[in-house]
């Protein structure tokens, strides 16, 4: 499990030595890392759900492209056929799901003002757990990230735009559309009729007649993940802390209302985790941006109380302890133990 924990001690790294230097690292320093976790993510052979995706992906041999547009996640499944049809092998796949989800993490990452202190919040979780275990909504994720970005540069209709594309990789990304439109304070009337037409066309195009079925078996069924209260709460602590700073947070940041409703929603799917811990688990995938944002901030925020180098070390070390703990004591982590290559397998 050496690797998981390298993973974490280079985002930590990078936290700590940045203490009080500038604020972003080099765009060259960001696409070696880049390239780092993308090969250790995208060319694995363990995590999750990754045998479930390499039997998909073999089955793709017996399905025309008809077969695979009819089905849910088109966005996945057509680059999955496309892969495949090319003769690359699943690794190609992984290689590219993981470059994307990537490429939206940095994005939004690099916005924040210590961008190496919101990586240490996501390795535990984002990218052992979610990145090298729900490829599809890793990746939709990834593309909500970098919607994110643009919404906070006022480029509403590019939010928009990347939403759709990650529900394009999973259906459940529409839910963070309806967050957009609380996000300016201009042209709101305008933003509702985009929105409510952008719902309806996503809507049509990605879930159509499979509306029912994820209802069905995301709640109706009562399906039990394991650890959902927790993952739930480790998105209601970073709430706690935006709204106990919201006044130094509107003096230094201009997207508050958005956060709040993001910290809203987190706080009522704690309460709904015991009827639905499943569709809430897998829902809550989607506020993980809000741990990045608060504690890359942290260190602005209570500074009138604690040095950033105290608050810094602080949420190293309590991200150090989740990752300990997931590795060690989660019922399902033995899918990720030991770590496997494809392309030196054996070696790790």
């Amino acid at each position: 499990m050496w690797v998981y924990y390298l993973m974490y001690f280079v985002a930590a790294a990078g936290a700590i030595l940045r203490i009080n230097k500038k604020r972003r690292s080099l765009t060259f320093t960001w696409w070696l890392l880049g390239i780092f976790y993308v090969f250790i993510i995208g060319f694995r052979a363990c995590g999750g759900d990754w045998y479930n995706y390499l039997h998909r992906f073999r089955h793709l041999a017996h399905l025309s492209l008809n077969q695979v547009l009819e089905a849910g996640d088109k966005g996945y499944r057509l680059l999955s056929y496309f892969v495949y049809h090319q003769g690359w092998g699943f690794e190609t796949l992984t290689a590219i799901c993981a470059a994307l989800s990537m490429t939206g993490l940095i994005i939004f990452v690099r916005k924040q003002p210590n961008p190496w202190l919101g990586l240490v919040a996501t390795v535990p979780y984002l990218i052992i757990v979610v990145y090298m275990g729900y490829m599809r909504q890793g990746v939709a994720l990834g593309f909500i990230m970098w919607a994110i970005s643009e919404l906070n540069r006022g480029k509403f209709w590019r939010f928009v735009f990347l939403v759709a594309i990650a529900s394009a990789f999973h259906k459940t990304a529409v839910i963070m559309i309806t967050f957009g439109i609380f996000a300016g304070e201009r042209g709101k009337l305008l933003k509702l009729i985009g929105l409510l037409a952008a719902m309806y066309g996503i809507w049509i195009s990605f879930m159509g007649n499979e509306a029912d079925a994820l209802w069905q078996n995301y709640v109706e069924t009562h399906m039990q993940s394991h650890g959902a209260l927790i993952r739930t709460t480790l998105n209601t602590i970073p709430s706690v802390f935006l709204f106990y700073y919201r006044k130094q947070w509107k003096r230094y940041f201009k997207d508050y209302t958005f956060w709040k409703m993001i910290a809203i929603a987190s706080f009522i799917s704690i309460f709904l985790v015991k009827f639905a811990a499943t569709a809430v688990d897998r829902m809550s995938l989607y506020f993980i941006p809000l741990q990045i944002v608060v504690y890359a901030r942290l260190p602005v925020l209570a500074r009138e109380q604690f040095s950033p180098s105290t608050v810094t070390y602080f949420v190293v070390f309590v991200y150090f302890v989740i990752l300990s703990a997931w590795l060690n004591f989660a019922v399902n982590s033995f899918y990720w133990i030991p770590y496997q290559n494809i392309l030196f397998k054996g070696l790790f």
